[in-house]
């Protein structure tokens, strides 16, 4: 198998396989002239633009991150951390595959890399698994942040106990489009059943509502028998709406809406009825504009009886796809919401419930680079998107004392889309900051 990395800091389960980040054991200065310090003594340049791309990269990755792709991820990564400026070590094992220190002007970032052994001797995986800012803060991140086109917000804080304590944060009380984010609530309410003695983990359930952009169960046949185990994995780590709507479906709408309002939700009409994805993607979509411009109008009883009689409208069949053509589709009304500090509450709810198969789900995609959470005993992360919608939220364990935190961040445009890596590169920081942080 090809390995094959972004230059990026986050987790992409196919271009990432977890089994080729393993490096050999011991790493050392490399011969000047092997494949790796002569590949490694041209990153500078490349990040640059004045190395050709199509002479350092295997055809496999060229493949897999288009130079347009590539561009838009490195000019991201100038943009957060200024210009590359030199490679400050390098150590490899064998000469192919290792590690480098490359120095930014305002930040230092670890980097893997791996060089193949054919003639050519191009680099097959490069990915950057860690940043540290030279001179960083939370008022640092905070004005970045707001700086940013639409709106934002963030929140760091300390559980303890039931006590939220914050450590940093910005519009903290500010009702924003969530994505995916929302499927927490499910997990939530899935575990809340099975501590009851209602269902367990190991129940095998239909697979009954298949939904849009759903990652592990596109084109499965309806009644696949899987376990709840499986669908809340698949829901968690990898967003699939699939599994997400067949157990909405499952555990009840009304169950899950009196879970988000047991949890604190502030505003928990935003998200009432708790919309499906097929029902969200739906109403978003042109073919569904009678009834969203009724559904809009109306209160929370009169939006819950619209879903309930055009049901088998809103169905996967009907998703106009077409409708998304790049642009913002009614986030600040058609959406899930939460403000920062009702992440907050809900990360609380789910680290006091103590149910390991939930946080076992929320630890198996981290949400950003390994290497960020060396210093953590355990970290859980869900994140959404959308177009004009990001947030990400993670819930860690700190290996130093033990403290929990929550760090949560969610950014807002209604006019254009927004960059992934500018707000994963945001929570990397604040992660680091609250590793450091001391009361």
């Amino acid at each position: 198998m090809k390995r094959i990395w972004a230059l990026v800091l986050a987790s992409t389960a196919a271009l990432f396989p977890q089994a080729l980040l393993a490096q050999p054991a011991t790493e050392t200065a490399p011969d000047p002239a092997s494949p790796f310090a002569v590949r490694a003594a041209q990153v500078v340049d490349l990040l640059g633009g004045r190395y050709p791309y199509t002479e350092f990269f295997s055809s496999a990755f060229q493949q897999a991150i288009p130079l347009e792709q590539f561009q838009a991820i490195t000019a991201d990564l100038t943009a957060q951390y200024g210009a590359p400026l030199a490679i400050e070590s390098a150590s490899s094992a064998d000469g192919h595959a290792g590690t480098l220190r490359l120095r930014f002007e305002k930040a230092v970032g670890t980097l893997e890399m791996v060089v193949s052994g054919g003639p050519q001797q191009r680099v097959e995986g490069l990915r950057v698994t860690d940043v540290k800012m030279l001179s960083d803060s939370f008022a640092q991140v905070s004005a970045d942040l707001a700086a940013l086109p639409g709106r934002t917000a963030f929140l760091v804080a300390v559980l303890d106990g039931e006590a939220i304590h914050p450590i940093a944060g910005t519009n903290t009380e500010l009702q924003l489009a969530i994505g995916s984010t929302f499927k927490l609530y499910i997990l939530d309410e899935l575990a809340a059943q099975i501590a009851a003695g209602r269902r367990k983990w190991s129940d095998v359930v239909p697979l009954s509502h298949l939904s849009f952009s759903s990652a592990a169960t596109a084109n499965w046949p309806v009644g696949t028998p899987v376990t709840l185990q499986t669908l809340a994995n698949w829901m968690i780590s990898v967003s699939d709406n699939g599994a997400t709507d067949t157990l909405i479906h499952l555990l009840g709408r009304d169950a899950i809406e009196a879970r988000m309002r047991s949890s604190g939700h502030s505003d928990p009409s935003r998200n009432i009825p708790f919309l499906t994805t097929v029902e969200a993607f739906a109403l978003k979509g042109n073919n569904f504009a009678d009834l969203r411009t009724d559904f809009l109008k109306a209160d929370d009883r009169e939006q819950r009886r619209l879903i309930d009689v055009n049901a088998d409208r809103l169905v996967l069949a009907n998703v106009d796809g077409v409708s998304f053509d790049g642009k913002p589709r009614f986030i600040d009304r058609l959406e899930w919401f939460a403000s920062a500090t009702d992440i907050a509450r809900l990360m609380r709810d789910l680290r006091r419930r103590n149910a390991p198969a939930a946080l076992a789900a929320m630890a198996i995609n981290s949400g950003v680079a390994p290497g960020t959470t060396r210093n953590w005993s355990w970290v859980g992360y869900k994140g959404g998107s959308e177009i004009g919608v990001l947030s990400m939220s993670l819930l860690a364990q700190r290996k130093s004392d033990g403290k929990w935190f929550v760090v949560t961040a969610s950014w807002n445009n209604d006019q254009a889309d927004v960059s992934a890596e500018t707000l994963v590169a945001m929570i990397t920081r604040l992660l680091a900051l609250t590793e450091s942080w001391k009361p």
